[in-house]
C-alpha cells in the first residue's frame, strides 16, 4: 500500500525535529536572550525593565567601543588578507604539482598543527616573536639589525601573525577543493590559443577557483573578528578587541545588557559583511556565466 502524502510528512518531522530541536536550544534561543538582554536596562549585575536602545546609542557614539570594534575588524581583514595570501600558493601547488598519490598525504601534514592545542600554538609564539626570543635570536644572529625588533611589543602586528598561522590551515583546504575542480582541458586550450602561463592562471584558473577563495575568507575573517584568546595571550590585554571588551562588560563590570548589545552589533556587522562576500561572489560568477 501506498504511503500517502500526510504520512510521508509526519515521518519527514518526526526525522528531522531531534536535530530542529537541538538547532533551537543550543542556537536560536541562546540568540534570542543575548538580542533581549541588549535592549534592556543593566543595573547591578541584572538586566530589568524597560526597554531602551541606550545600550546601542552608547555602543556606537562612545569612542572607546567604535575604536575596539574597527580595530578588530581591521585585524581580521589583514589576517584573512595574508592567510588567503600565504594558503593559495600552497593549494594551488598541491592541486596542480603534486602527484595524485600523494595528495593525501600533503593535506595531512597541512593539518599536523590541528594536532595541538590552539592554546599550545598561541603560546608558543610569544616565544618566537618576544624579546630575546628565536626571531630576535635570528635577526641578531644574522646581523640584520643592531637592535632587537621584540615583535611582540607591537600587539597589533604580533596578533595577525598569530592568528595567520592558526587559520591557514583552514584556508588552504577550501581553495584545495575549488583548484580540484577546475577542468585542466580548459587552461590547456588556454595556452593553445597561445596564452601565457600567468594569463591563463589569470583569466581561468583563478576565476574558477574564486568560490573556494571566498569560502577561505569566511572562514577566517568570521571567528578572527570575535577572537578573544591571541589578544590576550599575545597582547597580553593591552591590545584589547571585540571579544576582550565583550568579556569585560559581561564578568568584571557585570553588565550584561551593554555586553549582549557589543554582542550582537558585532554579530550583525560581520553578518553584513559575509553576505556582502556571497552576493559579489554569486554576481561575479553570474557574469562570468
Amino acid at each position: 500500500m501506498a504511503a500517502t502524502p500526510s504520512s510521508e510528512v509526519r515521518s519527514g518531522l518526526k526525522l528531522i525535529s531531534p536535530p530542529v530541536f537541538y538547532a533551537i536550544l543550543m542556537l536560536a534561543a541562546p540568540l534570542a536572550t543575548v538580542l533581549i538582554y541588549s535592549v534592556m536596562t543593566g543595573e547591578k549585575g541584572a538586566v530589568s525593565l524597560p526597554l531602551t536602545l541606550d545600550n546601542y546609542y552608547e555602543l556606537f557614539t562612545k569612542p572607546i567601543y567604535r575604536a575596539l570594534m574597527w580595530r578588530s575588524l581591521m585585524v581580521s581583514f589583514f589576517v584573512t588578507l595574508a592567510t588567503v595570501l600565504l594558503a593559495y600558493p600552497v593549494a594551488y601547488f598541491v592541486s596542480f604539482h603534486v602527484n595524485p598519490s600523494r595528495k593525501s598525504l600533503w593535506l595531512f601534514l597541512i593539518t599536523i598543527p590541528f594536532w595541538t592545542s590552539y592554546i599550545i600554538r598561541v603560546s608558543l609564539w610569544r616565544t618566537i616573536l618576544g624579546y630575546d626570543g628565536i626571531l630576535d635570536s635570528v635577526v641578531m644572529g644574522l646581523g640584520l639589525s643592531d637592535t632587537q625588533p621584540n615583535i611582540l611589543s607591537n600587539g597589533v602586528l604580533s596578533i595577525i601573525i598569530t592568528l595567520a598561522h592558526a587559520y591557514a590551515p583552514f584556508a588552504v583546504l577550501p581553495i584545495f577543493v575549488s583548484l580540484e575542480k577546475v577542468d585542466r582541458s580548459l587552461l590547456e586550450a588556454g595556452q593553445d590559443l597561445g596564452e601565457s602561463r600567468w594569463m591563463t592562471f589569470l583569466r581561468v584558473t583563478l576565476p574558477l577557483s574564486l568560490p573556494g577563495v571566498i569560502a577561505a575568507v569566511l572562514i577566517v575573517f568570521i571567528p578572527t573578528v570575535g577572537d578573544y584568546v591571541t589578544p590576550e595571550l599575545i597582547g597580553g590585554g593591552r591590545t584589547p578587541m571585540i571579544a576582550n571588551l565583550m568579556e569585560t562588560q559581561m564578568l568584571k563590570q557585570r553588565d550584561q545588557a551593554m555586553g549582549s548589545a557589543i554582542a550582537v552589533a558585532a554579530m550583525t556587522i560581520v553578518a553584513l559583511i559575509s553576505i556582502a562576500f556571497v552576493l559579489w561572489n554569486r554576481r561575479f560568477l553570474g557574469g562570468r556565466k
